[in-house]
């Protein structure tokens, strides 16, 4: 059997390789897989890089100061093993906050802080590099993309709702 290798582009969802087998009917029955330790498993495998939801980074909730030591620690990896994170994407479907959806909440204040999370997560994915990040709603079925098109700007393909927000990347 052949060995993969970072040059083969395998790339692995951290809520994939991290699920802590959780169903609608039962808790977790696995651990939660620190981010940082699946990065370097990932690379002693063979894999290309790790995307991954906000939330499986940052878990729901942490705070400002939590968040930043935790993002440093995931870049420092990154950079120790050489790998990845090309697509990031910002989980608005798991908080029961969006319930009634995120960008087609009837509560203004869920779909502004849909907005909120999706802008944070785009910097962070312009910050690691990502050339893909997707905000993953109940709504979205994968039209709310943004793919780069040869300039630092990044069009959100999405419904309608979204069709007038041109995001910003910074590019490198």
């Amino acid at each position: 059997m052949t060995q993969p290798t970072p040059a083969d582009k395998f790339t692995f969802g951290l809520w994939t390789v991290g699920w802590q087998a959780r169903d609608p009917f039962g808790d977790p029955t696995r651990a939660p897989l620190d981010p940082i330790e699946a990065v370097h498993k990932l690379a002693e495998l063979g894999a290309y890089g790790i995307t991954f939801h906000d939330d499986d980074l940052v878990p729901f909730g942490w705070s400002d100061a939590d968040r930043a030591k935790r993002i440093e620690a995931f870049k420092g990896a990154l950079a120790e093993t050489g790998m990845k994170a090309p697509m990031l994407t910002t989980n608005l479907f798991t908080h029961p906050v969006f319930k009634d959806g995120a960008f087609t909440s009837n509560d203004r204040s869920v779909r502004r802080y849909a907005m909120r999370k999706v802008m944070r997560n785009l910097e962070l994915a312009a910050e690691l590099g990502a050339e893909t990040s997707r905000p993953a709603s109940k709504e979205s079925n994968g039209r709310e993309t943004a793919r780069p098109n040869g300039s630092p700007y990044r069009r959100l393909n999405v419904s309608s709702a979204w069709s007038a927000f041109v995001w910003r990347l910074e590019t490198k």
